[in-house]
């Protein structure tokens, strides 16, 4: 009993998780924290953050430690001639520092660069980030879209079995002829395919968004329905203020302007070169000496008698490395004007991004207007149909050629709305407002 128990818990804990429906948030949440190019870029950014590090603690003085121990063996010829063995052992350790005094600013501009280098990296990850959420975002309102176009389907499936069912009766009795019955049972096998190609359009639509969010179990994956407005309005009349938003919030031009920076900090640690660098020097150590061959004083005399300091401060100065300085400073400026060129080209790109968007606003605005209108018209022609049919003046093709030019404009509508919808969100992206439904 308590294993039937177990099983019901488990079948229903399954079933309410496989019917779990994911809102644009989670999906876009899921996205970010998955996606492979997104963790690659977060792995670059820290590779950069780590680089960042390295260049700050190049300021500390470096210390290491040194213990050697040496034997030697056989003879050698003394001063006067004579043939002696000389075995010794030899031992010395020895504590060594090493710090940069001055070099003309280079470690903290290298440190600066670094710092300039990891946000660039970041921002470069928020960019992929923002390109999933735009991919997430359209693949999320197709599924919505596919969703209607079901609805529509399934209200034109409902109506075609009430015209079969009434061209039966009309038929049994003799007012009607077989054609009738006929045509009404085409039409609504017609809907009914639509209807069977609406399920699986909404299916690959939710496959593909799965395929998206890198999801392994996308058979029982679904997401919420939103309630979209059932009214629109026109899209602003400029983009002169949207574009100026995008070039202050989009990762992209933030990205091109820290990599100026970044370029210019390389030049500054290019001509340091020019200049001397001093560093100084500190170290400690002892030795001890055993001939092997006769007695010598004891291990820890000799460590504090040959126990010595040294101090030191060194200056390197440049005077001629073939003009390699000044071509790497030249080389450094090439960068700083490549990086300046790649920051127009990406204000170009999200001015021309943002033109698309509003172009594509208000087109696809006028064709939900002109939708609507269309909608209008044929659900009066088909009320008309209906009533002419049902007085015997109009013919089930004038009925259901009237339903299909009704059913293909609802779409229309439908395709026009989303359309827009999409358009207006990626306009506010781009101004700054974050993606919602």
């Amino acid at each position: 009993m308590k294993k039937i128990f177990s099983l019901v818990l488990l079948s229903a804990f399954s079933l309410g998780f496989s019917q779990k429906k994911w809102s644009l948030q989670e999906c876009v949440d899921y996205a970010v924290k998955n996606n492979l190019q997104v963790i690659s870029n977060q792995y670059n950014a820290d590779i950069q953050a780590k680089n960042l590090e390295i260049s700050k603690r190049d300021k500390l003085p470096s210390v290491s430690g040194s213990f050697n121990n040496n034997m030697s063996f056989g003879t050698t010829q003394g001063f006067q001639g004579s043939i002696g063995r000389n075995d010794n052992f030899n031992n010395s350790a020895s504590v060594g520092a090493n710090m940069q005094l001055y070099n003309n600013g280079r470690l903290k501009k290298s440190a600066e660069k670094s710092q300039y280098d990891l946000e660039a990296s970041l921002l470069d990850a928020e960019r992929v980030k923002n390109d999933i959420s735009l991919q997430i975002a359209q693949q999320y309102l197709q599924v919505l879209l596919n969703k209607e176009v079901k609805k529509i389907s399934d209200e034109a499936v409902a109506n075609a079995e009430k015209v079969l069912s009434r061209a039966k009766i009309t038929t049994e009795v003799g007012t009607t002829p077989k054609t009738v019955e006929a045509e009404a049972t085409a039409g609504l096998a017609r809907e009914k395919q639509r209807q069977k190609s609406a399920e699986i359009d909404i299916q690959r639509s939710l496959f593909s968004l799965a395929i998206l969010l890198q999801l392994k179990d996308y058979q029982n994956f679904d997401v919420q329905e939103v309630p979209l407005p059932s009214s629109l309005e026109a899209p602003l009349n400029s983009t002169e203020n949207i574009v100026e938003k995008a070039f202050e919030n989009q990762p992209q031009v933030k990205a091109a302007e820290t990599r100026i920076l970044s370029a210019q900090k390389q030049t500054e640690i290019a001509k340091t070169a020019f200049y001397p660098s001093v560093s100084a020097s500190a170290g400690i150590g002892t030795n001890y000496f055993d001939s092997l061959s006769r007695s010598n004083d004891g291990f820890f005399k000799q460590y504090g008698d040959n126990f010595g300091q040294q101090l030191g401060v060194s200056a390197n100065i440049p005077i001629f490395n073939k003009g390699i300085t000044k071509l790497q400073v030249e080389q450094a400026k090439i960068s700083e004007s490549i990086a300046k060129n790649t920051l127009e080209q990406q204000k170009v790109e999200v001015q021309q991004n943002v033109q698309r968007a509003y172009f594509d606003a208000n087109a696809n605005y006028e064709n939900y207007l002109a939708a609507l209108e269309a909608e209008k018209s044929t659900k009066l022609a088909l009320e008309f149909a209906e009533k002419s049919y049902e007085a015997g003046r109009a013919t089930i093709y004038d009925l259901n050629n009237a339903r299909n030019n009704y059913i293909n404009a609802q779409g229309s509508v439908s395709q026009a709305k989303y359309n827009f919808i999409f358009s207006t969100k990626l306009l506010n992206f781009y101004a700054g407002i974050p993606l919602s439904l």
